[in-house]
């Protein structure tokens, strides 16, 4: 995958309501993409339902934050899109 052969940066990606266990020293991040668990769930389905297909929708359905330095996350969008839709190519990982 070519897409993301600029990109270079610490990034958080996760669950929204299941904060990270803190380090003794707390890495930065430059911008954050966090999802309920029901959004992940759904997003990861191998045909998701209309609203719940996109990275972007998720966050407008408001399943989904976006923080930090979103200049970044907008310019290699596709990357993430990409590389966070993975999942559905293996439905025995997805949660039922």
């Amino acid at each position: 995958m070519l897409r993301g052969r600029t990109l270079d940066c610490e990034c958080l990606l996760g669950p929204m309501h299941h904060p990270t266990p803190a380090p003794v020293l707390m890495r930065s991040w430059r911008f954050s993409y966090r999802a309920s668990s029901a959004a992940w769930a759904e997003y990861w389905k191998p045909v998701p339902a209309p609203g719940w297909h996109d990275l972007l929708a998720l966050t407008k359905r408001e399943e989904a934050t976006l923080e930090g330095d979103l200049h970044l996350f907008m310019t290699h969008l596709q990357y993430f899109k990409d590389v966070l839709a993975l999942p559905r190519l293996q439905p025995s990982v997805v949660p039922a």
